[in-house]
Parts: C-alpha cells; structure tokens; sequence
C-alpha cells in the first residue's frame, strides 16, 4: 500500500533565499561597523536550542507529541491494578 503524496505548499510572495541574504549582508553591516547594534530581542534566540539538535528537529518537522506525565500516570496505574487482579483474583485493594 503506498503512501499518499504530502501536502508542500509553496509560498509564492515570500523570497527565504532573499531573506536570509539580507540578514547575513545586515549582520555583516553591524560586525564591520556600518550600523548601530542591535538591541537585544528574545525574538533572537527562540527556537535555536531545538535547531542544534537533531532529534528535536525531527520531532517538531513530524508534529508528534510527547507523552503526558497524566497519561503516563494512568497506564502506570491501570498495570498495577491487572497485575494485582492476577495475583490476587479481586479487584478491590
């Protein structure tokens, strides 16, 4: 059975390559003196710890979520409440 084909859509107004050069000719501008610096903007480092690393990058390009501490929890304690069934034959503590 083959997969369907994924949805990519293509932004047509808006030019990344572009963009992306005229950050780096911006921070070019700034290190050689040309423009003020910057201030200082939590914009800046959003997002880079999950850019430096790989498995973060892949989870957040899948859209998956990690498990809930509360589902967690409960699988936890239905797994206790089968075994005790098993080794006890009742469901009542």
């Amino acid at each position: 059975m083959r997969k369907p084909r994924g949805f990519h859509h293509e932004y047509i107004y808006v030019d990344e390559r572009k963009e992306k050069l005229a950050k780096m000719e911006e921070d070019a501008k700034r290190e050689l003196g040309m423009l003020p610096e910057k201030e200082f903007s939590p914009e800046d480092i959003r997002g880079k710890f999950v850019e430096a690393t790989t498995h973060l990058r892949r989870r957040k390009a899948s859209k998956r979520k990690p498990i809930s501490f509360g589902v967690a929890l409960i699988a936890i304690l239905l797994l206790i409440l089968l075994w005790r069934y098993l080794a006890t034959g009742n469901w009542a503590f």
